[in-house]
């Protein structure tokens, strides 16, 4: 594969992720909400008194349960839940001459190997939860049709400061991962075998924060989750979160080909930290609409309620303002769908956050954003720097090699 100037190589991508390791940089956050961290029961357990040191590879924790990487759905969407605690997302073009077909189904094998820790080039690591998600972007799609959905690009918007190779793009990697070191070492596997089919554009590392329960498992639904963000407050308390809504909201029914994909949404954006936490923390939650603590909307209830946008105080005043971001990007007030959010914070090349959005309709995302646009209060600590749109391929398998239904 050929890479953009300004990436290191391969080999000097892995010294860097050895060093990483020599040093104990990690990072990490809670896997699963209401239960001790793996990690954290492991060190538990390793720190019992009157127990002898033991070497180092004996205390690592076992991996985390493996998910399967074929199906209906491609994994890293829906599933696992909640996510693992390390994304790693990577945007690359495809030359004109490349046949798209076997490209993607060389990719979809190495996907599976991976997974089932069958690769070589995992370099001994367990996979444990790794997923590995593969889109196309709109060039690729018109291609294959261009009435698909997946086709269309992704508009401009305003406070966007996005160089020209950090917009757009023809593939998007998507690699998740409760380990650390997996996502890099994954890339570094799925680029070799891509070799000079794929030109890198950019990419960004992320880390999700604690994870906040939002509602308790039902017969409809599993156990709902949302982690912190940067600012400190709940991000994703709302989407579609039953079968139902995720049938109606997130994947695609048709046209054929594209049955059981679904269309992404990457918007890296910097946050204006310092400005932010200048405010008062009730100035923070007008900001948001909900409680920073509990993630509760203004107008009262739980973190899963939905917000009563005509609450208002005995003097006339909004519960929740008007130009909060609860009510400037509820689905009902946009006339929109919902979104499924896996966003990730990040701190390199600064501060920020890395926006992940799942929607069956592009229209979903870009018609929240323009009502976003108009006046909410939080895209004021928001710069956005990077932006692509790709439709993520259905599920395969082996008999059903990865993107076979629209590329041959």
């Amino acid at each position: 594969m050929r890479r953009a100037a300004h990436h290191p190589s391969r080999r000097s991508f892995l010294d860097a992720t050895g060093a990483m390791v020599a040093l104990g940089l990690t990072a990490g956050c809670d896997a699963h909400a209401g239960r001790p961290d793996r990690s954290d029961a492991a060190a538990s357990a390793a720190a019992t008194p009157a127990t002898p040191a033991t070497p180092a590879a004996a205390q690592d924790p076992a991996p985390a349960p493996s998910v399967p990487a074929t199906g209906r759905y491609q994994a890293g969407v829906t599933l696992p839940q909640p996510a693992q605690r390390n994304l790693l997302a990577v945007v690359a073009d495809v030359p004109a001459a490349v046949a798209v077909g076997p490209l993607l189904a060389d990719l979809g094998r190495t996907v599976r190997a991976l997974t089932a820790g069958t690769d070589p080039r995992l370099l001994g690591l367990p996979p444990g939860d790794l997923t590995v998600t593969v889109g196309v972007g709109p060039r690729l799609v018109r291609a294959a049709g261009p009435s698909l959905p997946g086709a269309a690009d992704l508009p401009r918007f305003s406070r966007e400061r996005i160089a020209p190779r950090a917009r757009g793009g023809d593939l998007l990697v998507q690699i998740c991962a409760g380990d650390a070191l997996l996502p890099a070492v994954a890339a570094t596997a799925l680029l070799d075998a891509a070799g000079d089919r794929l030109r890198e554009r950019w990419r960004q590392s992320g880390h999700r924060g604690a994870n906040i329960p939002v509602s308790p498992a039902t017969r409809s639904q599993g156990a709902v989750t949302a982690p912190r963000n940067l600012l400190g407050f709940v991000d994703g308390i709302v989407g579609p979160h039953t079968a139902a809504a995720r049938d109606r909201h997130l994947w695609l029914a048709g046209p054929a080909p594209v049955a059981g994909g679904t269309i992404a949404v990457l918007r890296r954006m910097e946050l204006d930290l310092p400005r932010f936490a200048a405010l008062s923390v009730a100035e923070q939650e007008a900001v948001f609409g909900r409680r920073r603590a509990g993630g509760a909307p203004l107008s009262g209830g739980t973190i899963a309620s939905d917000p009563d946008l005509g609450a208002k105080t005995p003097d006339g005043r909004y519960l929740v303002p008007a130009d909060a971001h609860v009510r400037r990007a509820n689905a009902n007030a946009v006339g929109a769908g919902l979104m499924l959010r896996r966003s990730y914070s990040i701190d390199d090349p600064a501060p920020g956050l890395l926006f992940v959005s799942f929607q069956n309709d592009l229209r979903t995302f870009t018609r929240t954003l323009t009502r976003m646009d108009d006046s909410d209060a939080l895209l004021g600590f928001t710069t956005a720097t990077a932006a692509a749109t790709f439709l993520i391929l259905p599920g395969f398998d082996e008999r059903r090699p990865l993107g076979s239904s629209l590329f041959r």
